[in-house]
């Protein structure tokens, strides 16, 4: 890791992030150091920095950050806003990854937006346990990225069959907020003429793509009228629930599969997020942070190296390699090759301190 790279970035996110001068500089050892490791497991992070510092002195500062560093819970949100590009008509994905740490279980709930060159996560919440988030969390997920950015922002919300129900739709609905969210076939809906039936006993003699109109029961007759919009795939049904035009969300749900490769991308096929020993929430969010930095930086840069230009396809269609993966490799060449290059996709941030950002 060049000290170069470390000092032109402390420099750059001085502005942007309310640490002293030796936190500022270990958030950006760590940011550079989970680029070049690949994994965000602190000893071979620590391993990284390389020079005449003892490497158990550098592990030693790395854990003191987790430790000692408190910023505020949407801190990173301007950082990797200011990587990606304006808020315009952003495509924003919601869902869940976990995994075990022995006997404890990680859980993020992730609100992640998704672009034809990015998708890194915006927002996360740590929950407890290892089951399902709760309306309250997802309401106030959304809640917090409505404080940041107009709802208008957003071209739709996508997610899978998880996270339903009724108050939540109410509240997306009523936010102005556009979304497509998949629904599973044992689900009663109630259609505008009164009828009220399961998904699956409404579309088992459907041959073809069906749309209809009706509100998800749950008891009552308040919640909104919304579109419904099924189409058989592979011998089941994708059906999503929408405020948009049936055929349009069908088109817009397309991309919620963006998200798991997001996933893929801070998991084994880039940052490998799941070698972390950390288990405290706390923690966990900072170090949800410093991946999704890592995450846009990668994509910045594969969007700086390749321009107007798309990644080359293989024969069957698909990309060689993703927008990710062209940016990942092109930092860590730099960083070893030529290391004042490796900090030029930060220079499109504005310099501005955040009013957000906090340490105690």
């Amino acid at each position: 890791m060049s000290h170069r790279t470390i000092t032109a970035l402390t420099n750059l996110l001085r502005s942007h992030v309310a640490l002293g001068k030796s936190r500022i500089e270990t958030l950006c050892l760590l940011i550079v150091g989970i680029v070049g490791a690949r994994t965000v497991n602190l000893g071979h992070v620590a391993c990284e920095r390389g020079g005449s510092v003892r490497t158990a002195s550098t592990y030693r500062r790395l854990q003191r950050f987790f430790q000692h560093v408190r910023l505020g819970e949407d801190w990173a949100l301007p950082l990797v806003a200011g990587l990606v590009g304006p808020a315009r008509n952003w495509t924003l994905v919601l869902d869940r990854t976990n995994w075990s740490i022995g006997a404890r279980e990680v859980n993020y709930l992730v609100l992640a937006v998704v672009t034809r060159r990015f998708r890194v996560p915006l927002l996360w919440t740590v929950l407890p346990g290892k089951g399902n988030s709760s309306t309250a969390a997802r309401i106030a997920l959304v809640r917090r990225y409505l404080a940041h950015f107009p709802a208008s922002s957003i071209g739709v919300l996508l997610a899978d069959r998880e996270f339903v129900g009724a108050k939540w739709l109410k509240f997306l609905d009523d936010s102005k907020i556009p979304f497509a969210i998949r629904l599973r076939e044992d689900l009663r809906v109630a259609t505008d003429d009164g009828c009220e039936l399961t998904l699956f006993a409404r579309l088992h003699r459907t041959r073809a793509t069906r749309t209809f109109r009706g509100r998800l029961w749950s008891g009552c007759e308040d919640g909104p009228s919304l579109a419904f919009a099924a189409k058989r795939l592979r011998g089941e049904w994708l059906i999503v629930v929408s405020n948009l035009p049936p055929r349009r969300a069908l088109q817009a749900y397309r991309r919620r599969w963006a998200i798991e490769a997001m996933f893929g991308d801070a998991k084994t096929r880039g940052l490998n997020i799941e070698d972390t020993r950390l288990t405290c929430p706390r923690k966990l969010a900072l170090l949800m942070a410093i991946v999704a930095i890592a995450l846009a930086w990668a994509g910045r840069a594969a969007a700086d190296l390749l321009g107007s230009r798309e990644p080359e396809p293989k024969s069957h269609g698909y990309l060689a390699r993703s927008w990710f993966r062209i940016g990942l490799d092109h930092i860590r060449n730099l960083l070893r090759s030529d290391p004042d290059r490796a900090t030029y996709p930060w220079r499109s941030l504005a310099p501005k301190r955040l009013k957000s950002a906090r340490v105690v």
